[in-house]
């Protein structure tokens, strides 16, 4: 090295023992990753589901309340149970809803503030596959009906959830929040769902675009999850015939992993969304499908 180098070297490593260099400016602590926050969660009956996984990760974090929420309540003691001898300081809630009701979200939503005089997070992940058919046999009843759960959900969602998060207290002084709604990759390319349920995560998709912006200065933030395949309760019937046939090793072989996922790899990215690390993401789509969206399908060796 010269001397020149050297001495340059030398100079700035004066420079950064100095006093003078400013502390980082951090966002989030350094501790439990969503420490005190109450979180409402749809969509969370399924053994094998993203809203189960992702109740954990919240529990495990430091959630000071989990609401489990789900239209089909068959699970969800089970899963409070589980969630209380894991984790025995976290309030766990259950309730029976269809998350496109209107009243019974603000009436969560009302529980949630009049219990703990805040909310964190809602993770609207409540959703159906809806008619596995080419759209032209699809009548309007069934289209529509997937649009009511898989968006209608989503907007009642953040319609009621965001004025509750702005509400402030001692415990929290400043107005803040996290929506997060599952969408799909569906919502983001074709050949990913069915019409009716492609249809309806762009929905979510767009919705997480523009009710961020219509919340512009409120510190709540929206963002939509799109998984890939996923082996969960609403995808088993596909694993299981794949297994049945022996070639479930072909299972999720179009992205770059060469595989499927797994609901906690969801529900991990749920726990970022939800925490203050993810303070300075809002409005944005998060694809966690082992990279399916970032290219075009294609057989290799056949690219002409």
């Amino acid at each position: 090295m010269s001397d020149r180098a050297k001495r340059r070297v030398e100079a700035i490593g004066n420079q950064l023992s100095g006093s003078s260099i400013p502390a980082i400016h951090k966002v989030a602590p350094s501790g439990p990753r969503v420490a005190g926050k109450v979180v409402i969660v749809t969509g969370a009956n399924s053994v094998l589901g993203i809203g189960r996984a992702s109740a954990h990760q919240f529990a495990e974090h430091g959630a000071r309340a989990v609401y489990l929420c789900d239209y089909d309540d068959s699970n969800l003691e089970a899963h409070k149970r589980e969630i209380n001898s894991l984790w025995p300081k976290v309030d766990v809630h259950t309730r029976k809803f269809d998350a496109a009701d209107e009243k019974a979200v603000k009436e969560v939503v009302d529980d949630a503030l009049a219990r703990y005089g805040r909310l964190d997070v809602f993770f609207a992940n409540a959703g159906i596959v809806g008619p596995h058919a080419v759209f032209t046999d699809i009548d309007a009843d069934d289209f529509m009906n997937v649009l009511r759960v898989n968006s209608l959900s989503v907007f009642l969602a953040a319609k009621h959830a965001a004025p509750a998060m702005q509400k402030t207290s001692a415990d929290k002084p400043k107005p803040s929040g996290s929506i997060i709604a599952t969408a799909s990759v569906a919502g983001l390319r074709s050949n990913a769902g069915s019409t009716p349920y492609s249809a309806s995560k762009a929905a979510v998709v767009s919705m997480a675009q523009t009710v961020a912006y219509q919340l512009a200065g409120t510190g709540v933030r929206v963002n939509a999850l799109c998984p890939g395949l996923i082996e969960t309760g609403m995808t088993a019937v596909v694993f299981d015939a794949a297994r049945a046939r022996g070639t479930d090793g072909k299972i999720g072989q179009l992205n770059p992993l060469k595989r499927a996922g797994h609901a906690d790899e969801i529900a991990r990215v749920a726990l970022f969304l939800g925490s203050d690390e993810s303070s300075y993401v809002n409005g944005q789509a998060w694809a966690v499908d082992g990279g399916l969206s970032a290219g075009h399908p294609y057989v290799r060796g056949r690219l002409g």
